[in-house]
């Protein structure tokens, strides 16, 4: 699998490009807020129908214009694909595949498996659950179109309970509609928290060798779920929470509150870590996700870096390009000297200024 070309039209700072990527290594070099970063977006959202900055379609269009194109040209086991994605100012996106337009982001997901890996990741480990929610669902929801169904109609029932807590607040004769939410939300929540479970499992057998590899056999990593609430019990907790929610207006159980641990020699490296070992926990979550796709779906997912050689040391860095291989990677970087001095094959490098690539 592979990405063969990508063109943009209005897309942030681009009014137009066309660029080809070969299926091994590419690097985008340049100054700060020049636009790399905006190539791997586009990248990405033709992936997810999302964007890794969480930015709405409104803000990525380019200021002045009322609409965007991104078109990407693939290669997944020897077959083309083309994927047209048309982003709108006041409408919802317009998606196509080969040429015939698609209803459900569902259609889109596993026609192209994304892994991108940013500064931000680097956080993950120490900041707050939210991300680290986010990071499980952006890689199940790629890997699984049930799970993402599912996590797509829990947050929808979610918002209608919490509107229905709010609206009970002040009209309590409504409190008898409650039950009809909580069998769909205990429904699709049961399921959620069983993928998940399932994801952090995968990830697991994988990650331990990962990172003995990075840290000389020193430290021994393990990835813990930490379930709001276990599958089993979320009917139970959720009915005993009931007049809890109903006083806050909001609801206090489900998988909307689920986080996940990373320990290294048995210590929360959330708190007790090191700024170097929070570094090596995510970069050998980022490597274990790389691996378990690959093993998932029998192919190669396409990788994109941004900026992120500069915030590793040596030893993580030389990791990090070990894990490479042969699968087709984009990164972005302020030069590329230590990609030469390190003599790494690069297939191709453009320079991007101002919006412009050479």
């Amino acid at each position: 699998m592979y990405i063969e070309s990508l063109a943009l039209k209005n897309f942030r700072n681009y009014e137009s490009l066309d660029i080809r990527f070969s299926d091994k290594l590419n690097i985008l070099y340049g100054d700060n807020a020049q636009g790399k970063t905006n190539i791997l977006e586009a990248v990405y959202l033709s992936a997810t129908t999302k964007s890794h900055r969480n930015s709405k379609d409104k803000d990525i269009i380019r200021f002045g214009f009322d609409d965007s194109h991104i078109r990407v040209d693939l290669k997944k086991r020897d077959v083309g694909h083309r994927i047209d994605m048309h982003l709108r100012k006041n409408q919802a996106k317009g998606v196509a595949i080969d040429g015939i337009p698609i209803k459900r982001s569902t259609e889109l997901f596993g026609l192209i498996n994304i892994i991108m890996f940013s500064p931000e990741d680097l956080s993950v480990v120490k900041n707050g659950p939210g991300e680290r929610r986010r990071f499980m669902d952006i890689e199940i929801c790629q890997l699984s179109r049930i799970y993402y169904s599912n996590l797509q109609r829990y947050n929808k029932i979610l918002d209608q309970r919490n509107s229905l807590l709010k609206q009970i607040y002040y009209n309590p004769d409504m409190k008898s509609t409650l039950d009809v939410w909580d069998d769909q939300l205990i429904e699709a929540g049961m399921s959620v928290i069983n993928e998940r479970q399932n994801f952090i499992n995968m990830i697991n057998e994988i990650i331990s060798g990962i990172h003995k590899k990075i840290t000389y056999d020193k430290e021994e990593i393990i990835v813990k779920y930490e379930p709001n609430v276990e599958a089993d019990r979320f009917e139970k907790v959720l009915k005993d929470k009931r007049q809890m929610d109903l006083k806050n207006t909001i609801t206090m159980t489900g998988p909307h509150r689920d986080d996940f641990g990373i320990f290294i020699n048995g210590n929360d490296v959330r708190i007790y870590g090191s700024q170097g070992q929070q570094r090596t926990a995510a970069l050998s979550l980022k490597l274990a996700e790389i691996e378990l796709v690959k093993k998932i779906i029998n192919d190669n997912p396409v990788l994109l870096l941004d900026d992120v050689m500069s915030e590793l040391d040596s030893r993580r860095r030389d990791c990090l390009l070990e894990s490479i291989g042969d699968i087709q990677t984009i990164i972005t970087c302020t030069g590329y000297d230590d990609f030469i001095r390190q003599r790494i094959n690069v297939d191709k490098i453009y320079k991007i200024s101002n919006g412009r690539i050479a």
